[in-house]
């Protein structure tokens, strides 16, 4: 029987490097659509005649059909098809079209090179071929999962697209490998059934122990797992990873001695230098950011984080924003803490709830944060400055946001590392209909980018016309966190801008159920008279933005399905709907923005293109 190494299939070459062609020219494609529709809404002017706008706003009239709107319907189809038609499954999961469309094509296509070509003899599917094509092939995907999985990648340089969104792509890609290398163990079997008695070859035992950690790795990774012992899968990943890609680089180099065997190692060991590509990115930019412009003694300016507990589940965090440190609207950041933390480098992504711009900073805000900060008049909960510092709504699950919780029960300082800012930050200036749903901590997101919406009117850098906030929030306490931010917002808003602030109190004796079920601080915060007290002491702010035009408070939980289908209806020219929260308010606002209410019909009677941006809450 021939051994491997006498098995020089040139296939087994060819294959791996026509899939990476494959591969680079989708990327390709989809970043000349993802860089060419960001220069289009950063330059693109209005398509719509502004009386036209005018008469279809004030008298709630759509446009006659036209021909000219079929390239905004045939956007807009697209939208709606990719990524608003979804496969739910259960409660937390949630695959749109486009992520569905890549996996199957990138299952076909990687079956495909497996099994084509592999007739020897006479025998068609020979398993001499496919059982080590399969290996190559799953190794030769080990750079591009690697890659995936880091935060500073060419995969997001080439596409445009943030690397958080791309983490799907990376635990596909790596089970589709997994599945692969299932394949080539199945067909050493079937060719070698005496194969026991390799096992004394140190090459045959690195490829076993390579296979029980990948399937340890493949396990931990799992969602629930991820979610629920979040540090634990964090520690298991590392070490599974190194593992795995040590002993599968010394299985293959031990199966082949000749030219073939160096081909098969050389996709594994660029692993290791994208990765360590990566952790020496993000250790410079820890050092520049921290050590330049933090310092280490403790003061103004330093790396001195206050912690302080809003609610049962959820811990504000604030620091001084350091002079040099930019960050745009809904981007994160990785905060280190070593005092809390397991470990002293592990790093924790946070979204940055807070507008890197003074445009709203007055006087009377910094007497006021200053105060807050001696701590003798500063209310529990109370808002405080969105443009001057680093401010983090953090969720309380376990592990390391619980022990941030008994520290921030103190009212504890903590030391902190900044590495970032990560992801990407919508464009919404050329919008001229802008809504943003939350719930709960989900404000994090939303609000620095409404706050940057009316920057940009401000500074004559935006044309929107109207602008929606809706909020979800467990209890009257919880507006408090950004009543001061929510008041300046409207009293800045130009004339030309309408502002509606709908706040939904679904604690209220009428809800039913809450709608924010990830980020919901329980009722014992309120039993024990936290709430009470924020909203008494608050209540004087309260009534300020409660007595704005256009700010209204409702108990019951928000019906997006309605207020989304009826912001559609008035609205006109190019719509953004930007949203953050549970797995629930994605799906409900996904489900409310299909057809027809966004479908090439809706557009070429003169309905809004509507673009949607969601943030979800949980792991990736």
């Amino acid at each position: 029987m021939l051994s491997e190494a006498e098995i020089a299939d040139p296939n087994d070459t060819y294959y791996p490097e026509q899939v990476w062609y494959t591969i680079a020219a989708f990327l390709f494609v989809v970043g000349c659509f993802q860089w060419g529709s960001l220069v289009h809404s950063k330059f693109a002017g209005r398509r719509y005649h502004k009386s036209d706008e005018e008469t279809a706003a004030i008298n709630d009239i759509q446009y006659r059909f036209s021909l000219r709107r079929i390239p905004v319907a045939i956007i807009n189809f697209y939208r709606v098809v990719a990524f608003r038609w979804t496969l739910e499954i259960g409660k937390s999961f949630t695959l749109n079209m486009a992520e569905i469309f890549v996996t199957v094509a990138y299952i076909a296509l990687l079956l495909i090179y497996a099994f084509i070509n592999t007739t020897f003899e006479g025998q068609k599917l020979d398993v001499i071929y496919w059982s080590n094509r399969a290996a190559i092939l799953a190794c030769s995907q080990f750079p591009i999962i690697t890659a995936l999985g880091t935060k500073n990648n060419f995969v997001s340089l080439v596409t445009g697209i943030s690397y958080d969104r791309l983490n799907y792509i990376h635990r596909m890609m790596a089970r589709t490998c997994f599945m692969l290398l299932c394949v080539h163990v199945a067909g050493e079997m079937i060719w070698f059934p005496s194969s026991f008695a390799t096992l004394n070859q140190d090459w045959v035992r690195a490829g076993i122990i390579a296979m029980v950690f990948f399937l340890i790795l493949i396990l931990v990774s799992l969602r629930p797992v991820r979610s629920g012992v979040y540090e634990i899968f964090f520690y298991v990943h590392f070490a599974s990873v190194l593992i795995f890609l040590v002993g599968g680089y010394y299985h293959v180099k031990g199966a082949y001695n000749d030219t073939k065997g160096v081909q098969g190692s050389y996709w594994i060991w660029p692993s290791f230098v994208l990765w360590a590509l990566d952790r020496f990115v993000r250790a410079v930019r820890l050092v520049v950011f921290n050590y330049s412009y933090f310092g280490f003694k403790s003061g103004i300016g330093t790396m001195d984080a206050s912690t302080e507990l809003l609610a049962d589940n959820v811990v504000r965090l604030r620091l001084r924003r350091p002079p040099h440190f930019h960050w745009s609207p809904g981007q994160a950041v990785y905060l280190t803490m070593p005092s809390v933390s397991t470990l002293p480098f592990e790093a924790h992504p946070f979204t940055i709830a807070s507008l890197d711009s003074s445009l709203l900073s007055t006087a009377r805000t910094e007497d006021q944060s200053e105060n807050g900060e001696n701590g003798e008049t500063q209310v529990l909960g109370s808002s405080i400055p969105f443009w001057k510092e680093l401010v983090f709504l953090i969720n309380v699950h376990g592990g390391f946001t619980k022990k941030l919780k008994k520290v921030a029960a103190a009212k504890g300082e903590v030391k902190v590392f900044v590495d970032g800012p990560y992801g990407s930050s919508p464009d919404l200036a050329s919008y001229d209909t802008s809504v943003f749903a939350a719930g709960g901590s989900g404000v994090s997101y939303t609000l620095p980018v409404f706050l940057s919406v009316i920057e940009n009117l401000c500074t004559g850098k935006g044309s929107c016309k109207r602008v929606v906030f809706i909020w979800s929030i467990r209890g009257v306490g919880y507006l408090q966190w950004i009543e001061e931010a929510l008041i300046k917002a409207v009293q800045l808003a130009p004339p030309s801008l309408t502002v509606s602030i709908r706040i939904f109190n679904t604690g209220s004796s009428s809800a039913t159920q809450p709608m924010e079920e990830d980020s919901n601080p329980s009722n014992s915060a309120e039993k024990n008279g936290t709430s009470g007290q924020v909203a008494i002491k608050g209540s004087s702010t309260s009534s300020i933005l409660l007595s704005l035009r256009g700010v209204k408070m409702e108990s019951g939980r928000s019906d997006l399905d309605a207020l989304l289908k009826e912001e559609v209806s008035i609205a006109s020219g190019s719509m953004s709907v930007s949203v953050c929260g549970s797995q629930g308010i994605a799906r409900a606002v996904h489900h409310a923005l299909r057809f027809p209410v966004s479908g090439p019909s809706s557009i070429l009677r003169g309905g809004p293109s509507v673009t949607l941006y969601v943030e979800s809450f949980g792991y990736a």
